[in-house]
């Protein structure tokens, strides 16, 4: 994702892991024979120290939230927000203005899922949490049968697409009764449709023997994802799917006349694509594919809002210095002193890693652009100061250090 050009896509629809903590491995002899994934993570050997400083340095609340998980819950559930917060920050790139983002999940990490989504894409631009309710699987005997996954629904703006029309329910026979009564609102007969609720109950999970199964291990109906694609796009719109799996989101999209995108870690990902193209579109012209990383033509701008600066800064070239490395050096230059109220503290705990020019304002991240603080006034700096400007409001406040 972070290949492709920024506002290039008009709707990502996908079914990332969630965290179960076990290993799924495809049907022997199915068509999907060979597929597996690992869905269980440590912070000590699944997360790379440039996601972690990526998101201290541009998405503070963001990390936050995921220290949150690892106290409330476990660093396994902190590593596997660490893991889908820098791809969902790359999906927020990709979305045009009019976009969306369906996110199907279940309830292991769905509430954790929304605190992530809601930091990077911004809480008002959650739209639904749609419940997806079925019959199949086994009974509970020492808790509810669990019967429903979830879906994120957000939009990148209020400018997003959506056609709920085109996605009617069905409505009961008895509400038809009711909607003759004299007494009350009255409906057509005809019209025996109504707009849809975030509780689809009229899809169901694949059972063992569904023609379309493939043997992929956590495979969906490719109806759950029609209906999402008719919801919010229009035919020759972009469809991506980062987590591709067994290309039910490229059907979804082929069936519909759509473009689409399909991302995998699977290296036999590809042959499953084309064979349930071919069999289920009927589709038999050139798919491309790709094994190298395609080369960027938008200049390599970010498109996140709040991060657009009034002038780009290219950063220096050379080896990019990880934030504890800046920490170590600043520490080492300056002493346990903070630049922004010329505090002493006795233990470099207090002090924190900052932007001199804040990153809205261009600020980069190297060492040049970098300083320690205390939490006050790190506080206080927020994304609004440069540091001469922080000590200038300490100054006013009385905040420094006498």
């Amino acid at each position: 994702m972070r290949a492709m050009n920024s506002e290039s896509v008009d709707l990502i629809a996908t079914d990332p892991p969630f965290n179960k903590g076990r290993d799924f491995h495809a049907t022997p002899e199915s068509l999907a024979a060979g597929a597996k994934f690992q869905d269980r993570w440590t912070w000590e050997n699944d997360i790379h120290p440039h996601w972690i400083d990526q998101i201290t340095d541009d998405y503070p609340k963001l990390m936050e939230a995921i220290e949150s998980a690892r106290f409330a819950h476990s660093d396994a559930m902190g590593a596997y927000m660490c893991f889908m917060a820098v791809r969902i920050i790359e999906m927020h790139r990709l979305l045009k203005s009019t976009g969306s983002l369906y996110l199907h999940c279940d309830p292991t990490a769905s509430h954790y899922l929304k605190a992530v989504i809601d930091s990077i894409f911004g809480w008002k631009n959650f739209k639904n949490q749609i419940i997806w309710h079925y019959q199949t699987g086994g009974a509970g005997q020492r808790q509810f049968a669990k019967k429903h996954d979830v879906i994120l629904f957000y939009m990148k703006s209020e400018d997003s697409k959506f056609y709920p029309r085109r996605i009617p329910a069905p409505r009961t026979e008895k509400a038809m009764q009711r909607a003759q009564n004299p007494k009350g609102a009255r409906i057509s007969a005809s019209d025996d449709t109504k707009l849809p609720m975030d509780v689809w109950t009229d899809i169901q999970a694949l059972n063992p023997v569904a023609r379309e199964r493939t043997g992929y291990p956590t495979q969906k109906p490719v109806a759950l994802f029609e209906r999402i694609v008719l919801a919010s796009s229009d035919e020759g719109d972009v469809v991506l799917d980062p987590f591709a799996g067994c290309a039910t989101t490229m059907v979804a999209a082929e069936r519909n006349g759509r473009s689409w995108v399909g991302i995998d870690i699977w290296q036999k990902a590809h042959e499953i694509v084309l064979q349930r193209l071919e069999e289920e579109t009927g589709i038999m012209g050139p798919v491309q594919i790709v094994n190298e990383i395609p080369k960027r033509t938008d200049d390599g701008i970010n498109s996140v809002p709040y991060l657009r600066v009034k002038q780009r800064v290219v950063e220096p070239e050379g080896p990019r210095w990880s934030r504890q490395e800046m920490y170590e050096h600043l520490l080492q230059q300056n002493g346990w002193v903070c630049q922004g109220c010329d505090r002493t503290f006795d233990d470099a705990r207090y002090l924190e890693l900052d932007h001199n020019t804040p990153r809205s304002d261009g600020g980069v991240n190297a060492i040049f652009n970098r300083v320690l603080l205390c939490s006050p006034c790190n506080r206080l700096k927020s994304n609004t100061f440069t540091l001469s400007g922080l000590r200038r409001e300490n100054q006013k406040r009385g905040y420094m250090s006498k």
